[in-house]
């Protein structure tokens, strides 16, 4: 279940999340901009150059049905990664991001045990995880832009439990400006996707818990 989000992106990432829209003007869905905000969905403030993201406010979710009753719910942080990025020509965009899956969050602490288990049998395969698990890596490979210059369709390969496997992102561009700690320029973006944990090797308890796996990517990138 967690391999799944893992997978996704990261993605993660992702990323590999990660949503790399790159922008074009928005209208704040209507609304005037409140100019108290340092990120703002305007795309004239996007600049061309090197980017790295900001690991502690780069977050993917994972989300699994369990048993059909409901939906559970865990997140990955501490995402590192890098994006090339120039507004004029956002289609050249390039993205690499590593989500540490050892760094796995859930609301239940039995339930990360299981994520990083390490299998009953010596030799025998984690249900999940196991306890030493390599980060899974998304690269990018092609980026379309939409009309409207903030959602984009990011393809890519995805990397977990040492399956490579492509992976489609859909991501919009959230906004940009001057971070007012650190007074990096930064560009954010949302992304979401949709993979099949047993894609990956990770079949414990299919079709119960479900194999797929919806993730959810909020990046920020800061200019280097």
């Amino acid at each position: 279940m967690h391999r799944k989000f893992k997978a996704m992106l990261p993605v993660g990432a992702a990323a590999v999340a990660i949503a790399i829209a790159i922008p074009a003007i928005a209208d704040n869905h209507g609304k005037a901009p409140d100019p108290s905000i340092p990120g703002q969905m305007d795309t004239s403030r996007v600049a061309a150059g090197s980017y790295a993201t900001d690991p502690g406010h780069t977050l993917v979710s994972w989300k699994v049905s369990h048993f059909g009753f409901n939906d559970y719910i865990g997140l990955f942080g501490n995402i590192t990664g890098t994006m090339q990025l120039d507004p004029v020509n956002p289609q050249a965009a390039k993205v690499d991001i590593s989500i540490p899956v050892a760094e796995v969050t859930t609301a239940s602490e039995g339930l990360t045990g299981h994520l990083l288990r390490a299998p009953k049998e010596e030799g025998g395969n984690p249900d999940f995880f196991g306890p030493e698990p390599d980060a899974a890596r998304f690269v990018s490979t092609a980026v379309k832009v939409a009309e409207n210059g903030t959602d984009a369709t990011i393809n890519g390969d995805l990397t977990l439990n040492g399956v490579t496997k492509p992976v489609t992102i859909d991501a919009k561009f959230s906004g940009a400006g001057t971070n007012p700690f650190n007074k990096k320029e930064t560009v954010g973006f949302h992304g979401k996707t949709i993979i099949k944990r047993s894609d990956f090797g990770v079949m414990y308890g299919i079709p119960v818990v479900s194999d797929e796996v919806h993730l959810k990517i909020s990046v920020a990138f800061e200019k280097q």
